[in-house]
């Protein structure tokens, strides 16, 4: 901080936090790509509806995250105030939502092959 209060760089803070929204969504991507591989055998089609909406939701995140770091970026640089978003947030809600339930359908399919075969 500078000897006014003011951070020493006020443009690093959204960069970081772009990054770790861009980690986030890339994470919660390969999730969304590993319930199609591992989750076809034992649920199916259900596996890759879920793992390509997760897919595009987290792609709409990490779009939807870019976008509010420019409008983070132009409002610093103009000293405006930074209206609240939370698309990015809901997206990234709504695709680890997608990713549990193709866990507990997994977890499910699985315990009922066991059960058939045993």
């Amino acid at each position: 901080m500078s000897s006014s209060g003011a951070p020493a760089d006020p443009g690093l803070q959204p960069e970081r936090t772009l990054l770790a929204w861009r980690r986030t969504c890339l994470a919660l991507a390969v999730a969304s790509a590993v319930i199609v591989r591992f989750g076809s055998e034992s649920i199916g089609a259900f596996a890759a509806v879920l793992g390509i909406v997760g897919i595009a939701t987290a792609a709409s995140a990490y779009i939807v995250s870019a976008r509010r770091y420019s409008t983070a970026h132009r409002s610093i640089a103009h000293d405006e105030e930074l209206a609240p978003d939370g698309l990015a947030l809901a997206l990234v809600t709504l695709t680890l939502l997608l990713i549990c339930v193709g866990a507990i359908s997994y977890v499910v399919g699985v315990g009922a092959q066991r059960l058939a075969v045993g």
